[in-house]
């Protein structure tokens, strides 16, 4: 299955999770690029939007190739990946220091002062454009447990299988549309997968504001 933009990705997801209209659900997209498919989502279900900021760790030499993810209040490691590829300590902890700066950053960039969406109780339907490794979804779900959601609903247009393998277990669904027997790359799924910008994510955002707490 292909997709043309971050947008089409979203209006078709949105009719696999039509089923969640009637639960009221939360919509939260992980910045940047799950944030345009979390927007259509939202729209579609007529459900708040919100961003919840998560930080890939990238392995030395390879920023894009994650290791783990740090997020407000937790931080996951792909331990055999850190020991198959000898990642010492200290690179660790330069890295998780320098990505809970920029996560700050991003949290003040999208928000400013607003707090975030309340899930306690909550459906939460989490998105994400794709997933590969799926360190960042494991460290959202972690956040979203730890602050006591209700239900939480991992959505994405395209995934590797093994990675929906090892994530089902830890959400209550897992919505996917396509998971290629020989993925290689989320972003070969798409015509279009552009990089998104801050600015992007402003907008998407300022479309469906956000729900006030409760």
């Amino acid at each position: 299955m292909r997709f043309a933009d971050r947008r089409d990705a979203g209006r078709r997801l949105a009719q696999a999770l039509e089923r969640y209209r009637s639960a009221q659900p939360v919509v939260l997209g992980l910045p940047r690029g799950g944030v345009p498919v979390a927007a259509e989502v939202a729209r579609a279900l007529g459900a708040p939007l919100d961003v919840l900021v998560v930080r890939k760790l990238g392995a030395p030499g390879h920023p894009e190739f994650a290791v783990g993810a740090v997020a407000a209040g937790a931080t996951v490691l792909h331990d055999d990946v850190v020991q198959q590829l000898g990642i010492p300590p200290e690179y660790l902890d330069r890295v998780i220091a320098q990505e809970q700066e920029e996560l700050a950053r991003r949290e003040r960039a999208y928000r400013g002062s607003r707090p975030g969406v309340e899930v306690h109780g909550r459906t939460v339907i989490l998105v994400d454009d794709g997933l590969a490794t799926g360190a960042t979804a494991e460290a959202a779900i972690r956040v979203l447990r730890a602050q006591g959601a209700g239900r939480i609903v991992l959505a994405v247009p395209v995934s590797a299988p093994d990675t929906l393998r090892r994530l089902t277990p830890l959400v209550d669904d897992l919505v996917c549309l396509s998971a290629p027997p020989g993925f290689r790359a989320v972003s070969l799924s798409y015509d279009d997968f552009s990089p998104t910008s801050d600015e992007e994510v402003l907008a998407c955002l300022h479309e469906r504001p956000a729900a006030s707490a409760g």
